[in-house]
């Protein structure tokens, strides 16, 4: 592997602890409050970061992520806390699958990231791209869980 790629890849799990760490002192009741101004909770934004991940890699590759559907109906883009129901995988478990998420991705694209594919509407055309583009959005809602929490703690 490449430097820059093992970088990418440090940088991708340093961030990812970042986010797993702002959310120790946060409780699962905590995590459901939508304060004033806000439009979703901390449980939304953990399964939206690790949602969109897998969405852009989709993206580019054209090929089915493993992730279920109903992912996309809770945390896409627009979607909300409204929209969970009795299936909605909980805090703890959303905090387990981004644990866990960039190990599976290194595992599953690791050795493709400079492979060339057509470009999404934002011209990305590798999975090095897309992983570029997902670490500052990852960083942006890192910035949304840390207002909720001055709001509810």
């Amino acid at each position: 592997m490449k430097k820059r790629h093992e970088v990418l890849f440090n940088q991708l799990e340093s961030y990812r602890s970042e986010i797993l760490g702002v959310l120790e002192d946060v409780s699962a009741e905590e995590a459901e409050i939508i304060p004033e101004a806000f439009h979703n909770n901390i449980r939304w934004n953990l399964g939206h970061i690790y949602l969109d991940q897998y969405l852009w890699i989709q993206a580019v590759t054209k090929e089915k992520v493993d992730v279920p559907e109903s992912f996309q109906t809770w945390f896409s883009y627009g979607t909300s806390p409204a929209d969970f129901s009795s299936g909605t995988p909980t805090f703890e478990e959303l905090k387990n699958l981004l644990k866990k998420q960039p190990a599976a991705i290194k595992e599953a694209y690791g050795d493709r990231l400079e492979e060339e594919f057509p470009p999404t509407e934002m011209g990305m055309h590798t999975i090095e791209q897309v992983l570029i583009r997902t670490i500052f959005h990852e960083g942006m809602h890192l910035q949304t869980i840390l207002d909720i929490k001055k709001c509810i703690l």
